[in-house]
C-alpha cells in the first residue's frame, strides 16, 4: 500500500466513524507564546482540552504536520542516526471532546490496524498505565480490561508514568495513555527473544505505533489531580512508522515517503544509499530536513537569527554541514530537491506547490550564507593553527567561539582538529555551551501560579474593542507570575476593549478602574485563547466590578498602521504585480513593518508609487467595510486575501477599502475610514530572505514629524552650504571641495611616509643576522602601517616595531619579512600579543604583520625593548 493511500484509509475510516475531517494546522505557530512549532496532534485542540473554548464537533480526525525539535520533545540528535525518528513527521488521529472514551477508542484502533490495513495481531502489543505508588495512582485496569476483549492477557504490558501517562505540561489536562507496539523483526529473531522484552526499550524494530490518551484529569500547580467535568480522548499514530510497518520495511526511510529524496541526494553525490554508513547517516539527515525546511517556509517561518527563525536556520545548517562534511557537496544542494518533494506531497499539502519558489529561493541563500560562513570558519580554524602553542589540543574556548560565533558544528571542528593529528578540549566546550544555556534558561525562567477563580464563568472573554474603548466588566480570574526580573498578573475579565496581541498587532494598553483603584494595563496577550491583561497589581477587592478603559491615543495610532498595512498590501500589488504576497507584519503605536514576496529591490521610482497610491487612497477616504463573521468560504468568494501558515476558523472577519482595492481577512483593528490615516511614509526598503522584502513605514503625526525634521534639516543645510537657491549644488561643491582636500592630504601622507622611511632606514640596526628596526614614530595607525609595508619592499630580512600615541592611546605595529617567517619560525600574531601586554591592550594578526592597541604609553619603551631580545635569541 503506498503511502498516499495509507492517509487516505486512515482518514476515510473515521470519517466513517462519524468524525469530522479536519486540515492539518499550520506547522508554525503564530499566537500562542508557549510553544513555536505545532509538535503534536492535539495543539489545535489544545483550547478545547483546557476549556477555554467550545468544540465545533464532537468528532474528529486528521493528519497533522508536526516537528519536534526543541524543548521536551526533541528529536534532533536522533534524526538519520537511527531509523524512525524525524524532525518533521505527519501525525494521524483521532478525538473525542466529551464524546466516546476509552472502550470505543480502543476498538477502532484495534479494528483499523487488524481488520483494514490488516496488520498481523501476533506481531501487535498493547501497553496501559500501571499506577504510580509515590502519587497513589492507580493502575489503568479500565483500559486493560477493554483490551483483553481483542488481544490475550500476555500481550497486555504495564507501563510506567514516564510512557504511559500524558500530561500537557506541569500544569493542566492529563491521563492515563496506552500505546500500541509492533514488533517487525524476523520470525528467527522472535524466536530468540519475544517481542514483549522488547516493548519501549528502544528496539528500532519494536517499535511504537499509536498512542491513546485518556485525558480526564487536571493538574493542579501542587501537583494534585482533580477529575475533569468532561473525559477526552486524544490518539497520535506516526505516519512515517506505520508505513514502514504496512510496506515490510525496517526502516522509515526505506518507505516510499523518504526513498525520492534519498535517491535524488544520492544521485547529486554520486553516490549509491545503502553502500556505506555515514554516506547514508548524512543522506538521512538531509531528506528529513529538506521536508521540514519546505513546509516550515511554506506555513510562513523564515530562518533568521531568533526564535523559531533560529531553530530552523539551525536545522538547514545541520543538513549543509552533513553533506559538506560526509558527502563532499560544495555548492548548494538542498535547494535541488524542492522538486521531488512537492510532485511527492503536493497533491495532499497544496501549500508546497503554491509555495515552491519562495521555498527554493529561500533556501538557496540560506545555503550559500552557510557555505560561505563554513569558508570563514575554516579560516579562523587555520590562523589558530598557526598561531597556537597548545600541544596535541584544540582550546574548548576557541571550539565555542567557533560555534557561537561562526555557527561552526562543534563535530565539524573535531574533525578538522583529527586532521592536524590534535583533539579538541571538549570538557572545556561544554563548560562555555553550558553556560550559555544556563543563562538563557534563567533569563526565560518562569514560575506560574494556578488560577484563582473570582466569578463563576465559563465563557470565552467577550472582546467588545471594535465598537467601544471602554467597557463595563468583572474580573474572571487571575494567576501570579514570576520571572527572574518581576512579578506580574495575568487577568481574564468577563469582557473587554483590549484587544490582545495577535496577527502581528501588538496589545492594547490602558487602565482598570475598580472602584477608587486605578490599576495600569501594561500589555494585553492571548494564550491558550484566554484574553489576558497584563497587570503589576491586583484589585483590592477582586469581586467588585471594574471599568476597563483602552489608551485611546495609543490604540488610534496602532490603528492607523494597520489600516495602512492594508492599502500598502493592495498598492503593492497594483504596482509590482499579484505575485506580492503578506509574509509577515509588526504593526504598534509608533511604526509599522510589512513582509512581502518579491524578488527584487524596490526602485525609487517604484518606492515612490507605492506612497503616491496609497496617500491617494488616504485622501480619498474610503469608508471601512467590515464583516465581523462571515463563513470563510464566502469571503474567499469576495476576494478576500488570507495568509498562509495562518490558521483560520469557519468563520472569519473580513475588512475592506473598496473592495475592488483591498479586502483582506484580519482581525485586527482599524480605522473607520482613510483619511484618518493623515499621511503615509515608507523609511526603509530591504531584504530580509531570498525572495522576502520589508518595507518599514509611519502614518499620521509620526509621518508629519518625519517631514518636518527634514525639511528643517534641508534648511540648516542650506545655511551650511551658502546656497540657498540650490542646495544640491551646494552640497555638490562641498563634496568636490572634499575630494579635493582628501587628495591632496593622501599625497602630503605619502611624502611623509617617504621622508620618515629614509630616517627609519638610516636607524635600523643588524642583530642576529636580522635588520631589526623598534622605535618610536610621530604617526597614526594608518601612517604606521604604510612606513611598515614601505620598508618591507626593500628589507629581505626585516623585522621592524614601531610605537605610537594617538590621542594619549598607545599602539604598535610590527612586520616581519617572509624570510624569517619561514627560516627563524617567527610568527608576528603570536610576538604582538605578548607585546601588547606591556601597553594594557590586546591585538593579533598574520604570521608576517600584526597590530595591537593599548591603555597604557608609559609601557611602549618596555615593549620595545622586548622585541629586540626576541631577535637576539
Amino acid at each position: 500500500m503506498k503511502s498516499a493511500q495509507i492517509r487516505q484509509t486512515f482518514l476515510d475510516f473515521f470519517n466513517s466513524k462519524e468524525h469530522q475531517i479536519v486540515p492539518s494546522a499550520p506547522m508554525v505557530i503564530k499566537n500562542d507564546p508557549t510553544l513555536m512549532f505545532t509538535n503534536a496532534g492535539m495543539n489545535q485542540f489544545k483550547d478545547i482540552f483546557l476549556g477555554n473554548v467550545p468544540a465545533k464537533f464532537p468528532r474528529v480526525a486528521d493528519t497533522q504536520k508536526c516537528l519536534r525539535v526543541s524543548g521536551k520533545h526533541n528529536d534532533l540528535e536522533e534524526v538519520g542516526h537511527d531509523t524512525y525518528h524525524h524532525t518533521m513527521f505527519e501525525m494521524l488521529g483521532n478525538w473525542s471532546f466529551g464524546d466516546y472514551f476509552k472502550k470505543e477508542a480502543i476498538e477502532w484502533a484495534w479494528e483499523l490496524l487488524t481488520e483494514v490495513y490488516k496488520l498481523d495481531k501476533a506481531r501487535l502489543y498493547v501497553t496501559v498505565f500501571g499506577g504510580d505508588e509515590a502519587e497513589s495512582m492507580d493502575p489503568d485496569n479500565e483500559a486493560r480490561d477493554y483490551w483483553s476483549r481483542h488481544v490475550a492477557t500476555d500481550r497486555i504490558l504495564y507501563g510506567s508514568k514516564k510512557d504511559n501517562f500524558w500530561e500537557m505540561g506541569d500544569t493542566g489536562p492529563c491521563g492515563p495513555c496506552s500505546e500500541i507496539h509492533i514488533d517487525l523483526r524476523s520470525a528467527e529473531e522472535i524466536a530468540a527473544i519475544p517481542g514483549r522484552e522488547l516493548v519501549n526499550a528502544g528496539h528500532p524494530q519494536v517499535v511504537e505505533i499509536w498512542n491513546l490518551v485518556f485525558i480526564q484529569f487536571n493538574r493542579m500547580n501542587d501537583g494534585s489531580l482533580h477529575p475533569l467535568p468532561a473525559r477526552h480522548v486524544d490518539t497520535g499514530m506516526g505516519f512515517e512508522r506505520l508505513c514502514m510497518a504496512l510496506q515490510n520495511k525496517r526502516s522509515n526511510y526505506d518507505t516510499d515517503v523518504f526513498q525520492p529524496l534519498l535517491q535524488e541526494i544520492a544521485g547529486i553525490a554520486g553516490l549509491r544509499y545503502g553502500e556505506e554508513e555515514k554516506a547514508d547517516i548524512a543522506m538521512r539527515v538531509i531528506a528529513d530536513h529538506c521536508r521540514t525546511l519546505a513546509f516550515a517556509i511554506a506555513d510562513g517561518q523564515l530562518p533568521s537569527n531568533v526564535k523559531a527563525g533560529y531553530v530552523i536556520r539551525r536545522i538547514l545548517r545541520r543538513a549543509v554541514r552533513y553533506g559538506f562534511t560526509f558527502l563532499n557537496l560544495r555548492d548548494p544542494f538542498i535547494n535541488k530537491l524542492i522538486p521531488v518533494l512537492v510532485d511527492q506531497m503536493g497533491p495532499f499539502f497544496p501549500e508546497l506547490v503554491s509555495q515552491k519558489e519562495l521555498i527554493t529561493r529561500v533556501i538557496t541563500e540560506e545555503e550559500t550564507n552557510f557555505l560561505r560562513t563554513l569558508a570563514h570558519g575554516i579560516h579562523r580554524f587555520g590562523q589558530y593553527m598557526s598561531e597556537s602553542n597548545e600541544k596535541g589540543l584544540i582550546d574548548g574556548q576557541f571550539a565555542f567561539e567557533l560555534f557561537d560565533t561562526f555557527g561552526f558544528p562543534i563535530d565539524l571542528t573535531q574533525l578538522m582538529a583529527r586532521e592536524q593529528g590534535k583533539e579538541v578540549d571538549m570538557e572545556g566546550f561544554r563548560q562555555y555551551l553550558s553556560a550559555q544555556k544556563e543563562r538563557s534558561r534563567q533569563a526565560a525562567a518562569k514560575d506560574t501560579d494556578d488560577w484563582v477563580m473570582v466569578a463563576d464563568s465559563e465563557q470565552e472573554t467577550r472582546f467588545t474593542g471594535y465598537d467601544t474603548l471602554e467597557t463595563e466588566t468583572e474580573l474572571v480570574k487571575y494567576r501570579r507570575v514570576k520571572t527572574p526580573k518581576r512579578t506580574y498578573f495575568q487577568l481574564v475579565l468577563g469582557e473587554t476593549p483590549f484587544y490582545a496581541e495577535s496577527g502581528g498587532q501588538a496589545g492594547d494598553t490602558g487602565w482598570l478602574h475598580c472602584g477608587d483603584q486605578v490599576i495600569e494595563v501594561e500589555n494585553t496577550v492571548k494564550e491558550n485563547n484566554l484574553i489576558m491583561h497584563i497587570t503589576s497589581k491586583l484589585p483590592v477587592d477582586p469581586s467588585i466590578g471594574i471599568r476597563a478603559i483602552v489608551d485611546d491615543v495609543r490604540r488610534t495610532a496602532t490603528s492607523n498602521n494597520h489600516s495602512a498595512t492594508h492599502l500598502l498590501h493592495a498598492a503593492l500589488r497594483q504596482v509590482l504585480g499579484t505575485h506580492v504576497e503578506q509574509k509577515g507584519s509588526l504593526v504598534d503605536f509608533e511604526r509599522f513593518r510589512f513582509d512581502f514576496a518579491h524578488f527584487a529591490k524596490l526602485t525609487e521610482e517604484e518606492i515612490t508609487r507605492v506612497e503616491e497610491l496609497v496617500n491617494e487612497k488616504i485622501r480619498a477616504n474610503i469608508q471601512r467595510v467590515e464583516h465581523r463573521s462571515i463563513e470563510i468560504d464566502k469571503a474567499r468568494q469576495m476576494g478576500a486575501m488570507a495568509l498562509f501558515g495562518e490558521k483560520y476558523g469557519d468563520h472569519v472577519r473580513v475588512i475592506s477599502f473598496d473592495p475592488e482595492y483591498s479586502i483582506e481577512l484580519c482581525g485586527g483593528t482599524h480605522v473607520a475610514s482613510t483619511g484618518q490615516i493623515g499621511l503615509f511614509k515608507i523609511v526603509s526598503e530591504s531584504a530580509i530572505a531570498a525572495g522576502i522584502r520589508r518595507i518599514e513605514g509611519i502614518t499620521a503625526r509620526a509621518a508629519l514629524d518625519y517631514f518636518n525634521r527634514h525639511i528643517g534639516l534641508i534648511e540648516h543645510i542650506k545655511v551650511l552650504v551658502k546656497n540657498p537657491a540650490d542646495v544640491i549644488r551646494g552640497v555638490n561643491n562641498l563634496l568636490d571641495e572634499n575630494q579635493k582636500l582628501s587628495k591632496e592630504i593622501e599625497e602630503l601622507r605619502r611624502q611623509k611616509v617617504q621622508v620618515m622611511k629614509s630616517e627609519l632606514r638610516n636607524a635600523m640596526k643588524t642583530i642576529n643576522g636580522i635588520d631589526f628596526l623598534a622605535c618610536r614614530v610621530e604617526a597614526d595607525a594608518t601612517i604606521a602601517r604604510d612606513l611598515a609595508f614601505s620598508l618591507k619592499q626593500d628589507t629581505d630580512n626585516l623585522f621592524v616595531l614601531l610605537a605610537y600615541v594617538v590621542d594619549g592611546k598607545p599602539g604598535l605595529t610590527l612586520m616581519i619579512s617572509d624570510e624569517l617567517v619561514k627560516e627563524r619560525n617567527l610568527n608576528a600574531g603570536q610576538i604582538i600579543r605578548n607585546l601588547s601586554k606591556e601597553i594594557k591592550g590586546g591585538g593579533g594578526g598574520q604570521p608576517n604583520f600584526a597590530t595591537a592597541g593599548g591603555s597604557y604609553a608609559d609601557g611602549i619603551d618596555k615593549a620595545l625593548a622586548m622585541a629586540a631580545e626576541i631577535v637576539a635569541v
